[in-house]
């Protein structure tokens, strides 16, 4: 088990992720896993409101396959993906998601 994996493990034990759950838009079985999920407020138009943005984080090993404009419910609520791209080496995934 990679680096990368061992840490979600230990985070996973902690408590400190969500449950997520992948349903593959192309019938491919359902996938779950616990996932580094955030929805930090973003101030816009000059600071006159705010907007969530949706982030959740995982191992790249987890949810291959996984692309924009796919569906994942976290904790019983449905996000659409809106883009995914690597962190650092490569070893970690971050999902941009829009609220559904």
């Amino acid at each position: 088990m990679a680096y990368v994996e061992r840490l979600y493990a230990a985070a996973a034990r902690a408590r400190l992720l969500k449950p997520c759950i992948w349903r593959p838009s192309d019938g491919s079985p359902e996938q779950a896993q616990a996932v580094g999920f955030a929805a930090p407020d973003d101030t816009l138009l000059d600071g006159l409101t705010l907007s969530t943005e949706y982030v959740m984080t995982y191992p790249a090993s987890v949810f291959v396959g996984l692309a924009a404009r796919e569906a994942v419910e976290i904790e019983g609520q449905w996000f659409q993906v809106r883009a995914i791209r690597a962190v650092g080496d490569g070893s970690e995934r971050r999902a941009t998601l829009s609220r559904i």
